[in-house]
């Protein structure tokens, strides 16, 4: 359990700032305990993922930032192919001198955006560093970005029916809610079918864009049928509810880069729209389905959290 220095720092930034660190609308709120419990475990995992190597271990006393540890000595890393440039990543620095153009952290830098949910974070040796603590390992990892890279993950739910009726749980006595779920290629893990926010990109085109290419396979459609699908998609995505907007615990996040989501919710009622589309997998999904949702489930990253605080809006089973 983290100490209750973090605890304190949290709650002066959500003051600070005049809105909670971790933001939801339109669903309950949890208290800022439970959040910080359910915060940076995966993003401190042993062995980072897509490689070898080993991050340098972090008790749960020593995540913040504010507890002196001189021997902290977390690896350096960034993976081979972030070294080589793409169009998309920023560039590879030790110094800023090196930059041919210095990367404006904390605003607007042209169509990139680096700021954060969380309020503004930390420089250090012109190094951004992660709002959430230490995770054994310093660089860029597989994250394209220094500093916050922004995710967005569409939550598409329907009612769980058998006969055209809603079927509750035996157990709570609360309707069952379910969501498309796919399973992802590079871990196999199950997860919301979210993406990454193009530079320029507004979060509501990258929501549909992800449903459609992951959930759906519209990248392998003609085009005809793609640009009926698109049509359907922004239809069905016009009116969505905010489940969360904040930092990720995610384990390929490092001390100087980090992943940070907007989800949210597009929900059938009826189950004659969304909840009637042929799921095709798609992109980097191995598979996709509709999943119940459960507590049970061990879901990518923090999506497990994102689903719980939805299922509490909507006093669904859990």
């Amino acid at each position: 359990m983290w100490n209750l220095a973090v605890t304190a720092r949290l709650a002066a930034v959500q003051q600070l700032h005049r809105r909670p660190v971790f933001k939801a609308k339109c669903v309950t709120f949890v208290s800022l305990m439970e959040i910080v419990k359910c915060l940076h475990l995966k993003a401190r995992g042993k062995v980072y993922p897509c490689s070898e190597v080993l991050r340098f271990p972090v008790p749960d006393d020593k995540v913040d930032w504010a507890v002196p540890w001189t021997n902290y000595n977390p690896v350096d890393y960034t993976a081979p192919a972030l070294l080589k440039q793409p169009s998309w990543a920023d560039p590879p620095y030790r110094d800023e001198g090196e930059l041919n153009k210095v990367l404006k952290f904390n605003q607007l830098d042209g169509d990139v955006d680096r700021r954060s949910h969380t309020g503004k974070y930390n420089l250090i040796n012109g190094f951004p560093r992660n709002p959430c603590g230490r995770t054994g390992l310093k660089g860029r990892g597989l994250l394209g970005r220094w500093g916050p890279n922004h995710a967005a993950d569409p939550i598409v739910t329907r009612w769980k029916k058998e006969g055209g009726k809603t079927v509750t749980h035996n157990c709570s006595g609360k309707p069952i809610l379910q969501f498309v779920a796919i399973c992802r290629k590079d871990n196999k893990e199950w997860a919301i079918p979210g993406g990454m926010v193009d530079a320029g990109e507004k979060v509501s085109a990258t929501l549909r864009r992800e449903f459609g290419e992951e959930a759906l396979n519209s990248l392998e459609l003609p085009e005809a049928e793609r640009q009926g699908l698109k049509e359907l998609i922004n239809f069905l995505f016009e009116a969505g509810e905010m489940v969360y907007q904040g930092y990720v615990d995610d384990p390929r996040n490092t001390d100087n880069a980090w992943m940070e989501t907007v989800a949210m919710n597009y929900h059938d009622e009826t189950g004659e729209s969304v909840g009637k589309l042929a799921l095709h997998a798609g992109d980097d999904a191995g598979a996709v389905k509709w999943m119940d949702i459960e507590k049970e489930q061990n879901l990518y990253a923090s999506h497990t959290h994102f689903l719980h605080q939805l299922v509490k809006g909507k006093n669904a089973h859990w």
